[in-house]
C-alpha cells in the first residue's frame, strides 16, 4: 500500500513538472491567422503560465508574420526567373510583406524580452533569440525600398512605420550579433529621415531616438544634429519646456564642448530666457577653451549689439570675421554696427571712417552672398554709400540698384 501511494505521488509530481501548454497558449498557437493570434495574445497574455509561455506566444506571431514575408519573397524570386525566361510574373503584395516584416520585428523584440527572463524552473534559457534575429535580419532591408516608394506617394505614416522598424531593430539588443557593418551605408540616412517623419507626426520621443542613431553616422551627424536642435526648440510651449530644453542642450554641450552648433543653440536658449548671466558664463567659458570660436565671438558681439554698445560689438564681430572670413552674416552685422557709429558721431573725420568701414563690410557680405540667400544686405549697404558719397554719386546709384 505504501509503495502504491509513493508511485501515485511520483505520478502527480511528474504530471505537474511536465504539464503541457496552458489552454490560453494552445488557443494562440492553434491560430493560423496573424491578426487573430495577435488579438488572443493581447487579451490572454495575463493567463499564460510563465515567461516561457509568453515567449512562445510571441514567437508564434513571429512565425506567422515571417510566413507572409517568405511567401512574398518567394514570389519575387519566381518573378526574377520568369523575367529571364519569358514566363508570367505574379503580383507581389509589397505592403502586406512590409507590414508582416514590421510585425515580425516588433514581435521578435517582445518575444526576446520574455525569452531572456527566468522560466518556470527559475533558469534563463533563451530558445528563440538566435533564430528570430537571423531570419529577420536577412530580409529586413526590404523595408528600405518599400518605405521609399511610400514616401513618393506622400504616405508619411507608412514611411515612419517601415523605416522606424528598421531603426528600432538596428538598435535593439536582439540583433546585436548580426552584421551591422553591412548596413552602415544606409542606417544613418534612414534613421535621419525616420526622425524627421516622427517629428512631423509629433512623436517626439521617437524623433529624438532616431536622430540620436543618425548622429552616430559621421556622414549624417551634422544634418541630424541640426534637425534635432531645430526640433527641440520648435516645440516649446512654456517655461518648463524651455528649462527641459536647456538641460538637454547642456548635456549635449558637455558631451561635445567643441561643437559650435550646440553652443549656438544653448546660447540662443539663454538669450530667449533672458538669462544674461548664464549666457556670459557660457560664451566666456567657451572662449577660454576655444579662443577662435567664431560662434562664441559672434555671440559676444550680438550681446553687445542688443545693449546698443556698437564699439564693443565691432570689436567682437571683427574677431569673428577673422575666425570665419567666409560668413556673410557676420560681415553684414559688422556693417550695421559701423553704420550706427557713423550715424551717431558728429566728428566728420570719424563719420567718414565709420562709413568707409561699413561699406567694406557690406561689400564683403555682397561678395560672399550675392543673391542675398543668407542675409539681405542691400538697403543698409545703400545707406552707407548714401551717407559717404551722397545721393547722386555713381557709386551710390549702383548701390541703390542693388538694394
Amino acid at each position: 500500500m505504501k509503495k502504491f501511494v509513493m508511485m501515485a505521488m511520483m505520478f502527480v509530481a511528474s504530471a505537474t513538472a511536465f504539464a503541457g501548454d496552458s489552454d490560453a497558449l494552445k488557443a494562440i498557437t492553434k491560430s493560423k491567422n496573424y491578426a487573430d493570434a495577435a488579438q488572443l495574445v493581447q487579451t490572454t497574455l495575463g493567463q499564460l503560465a510563465d515567461n516561457g509561455e509568453k515567449a512562445k506566444a510571441y514567437n508564434h506571431l513571429v512565425d506567422l508574420a515571417m510566413k507572409k514575408v517568405s511567401d512574398e519573397t518567394g514570389v519575387i524570386a519566381e518573378n526574377m526567373v520568369a523575367k529571364q525566361t519569358g514566363g508570367t510574373e505574379k503580383p507581389v503584395d509589397q505592403i502586406g510583406m512590409a507590414d508582416a516584416l514590421t510585425n515580425a520585428i516588433y514581435m521578435a523584440i517582445e518575444c526576446n524580452k520574455y525569452d531572456q527572463l527566468p522560466n518556470a524552473k527559475g533558469k534563463i534559457s533563451p530558445k528563440y533569440d538566435k533564430k528570430n534575429a537571423e531570419r529577420i535580419w536577412q530580409v529586413r532591408r526590404q523595408l528600405i525600398n518599400i518605405g521609399q516608394e511610400e514616401a513618393q506617394k506622400n504616405n508619411d505614416a507608412a514611411v515612419l512605420k517601415y523605416w522606424g522598424a528598421l531603426v528600432d531593430s538596428e538598435a535593439d539588443p536582439l540583433f546585436a550579433g548580426q552584421d551591422h557593418a553591412a548596413e552602415a551605408e544606409w542606417t544613418g540616412q534612414v534613421a535621419y529621415f525616420a526622425g524627421r517623419y516622427a517629428f512631423q507626426a509629433k512623436e517626439y520621443d521617437r524623433a529624438n531616438k532616431y536622430l540620436d542613431v543618425a548622429m552616430k553616422d559621421p556622414n549624417q551627424k551634422a544634418e541630424a544634429m541640426n534637425y534635432k536642435l531645430y526640433a527641440m526648440r520648435s516645440n516649446l510651449k512654456n517655461h518648463a519646456d524651455s528649462v527641459a530644453c536647456i538641460n538637454q542642450l547642456k548635456a549635449m554641450y558637455e558631451a561635445e564642448p567643441q561643437s559650435d552648433v550646440i553652443l549656438d543653440a544653448l546660447n540662443s536658449m539663454y538669450e530667449a530666457n533672458k538669462d544674461k548671466a548664464a549666457q556670459i558664463a557660457l560664451l566666456d567659458g567657451h572662449l577660454a577653451k576655444y579662443p577662435n570660436s567664431y560662434t562664441a565671438l559672434a555671440g559676444k558681439g550680438f550681446m553687445a549689439m542688443n545693449e546698443n554698445d556698437a564699439p564693443t560689438a565691432i570689436s567682437w564681430l571683427k574677431k569673428a570675421t577673422e575666425a570665419k572670413p567666409d560668413n556673410a552674416v557676420l560681415f553684414y552685422y559688422l556693417g550695421i554696427c559701423y553704420n550706427s557709429q557713423g550715424a551717431t558721431t558728429e566728428d566728420q573725420a570719424k563719420r567718414k571712417e565709420f562709413y568707409t568701414e561699413a561699406i567694406a563690410a557690406f561689400d564683403k557680405a555682397k561678395q560672399l552672398d550675392p543673391n542675398k540667400q543668407m542675409v539681405n544686405w542691400g538697403y543698409n549697404r545703400y545707406q552707407a554709400y548714401y551717407a559717404l558719397y551722397g545721393e547722386n554719386d555713381p557709386k551710390t546709384k549702383e548701390a541703390e540698384y542693388d538694394k
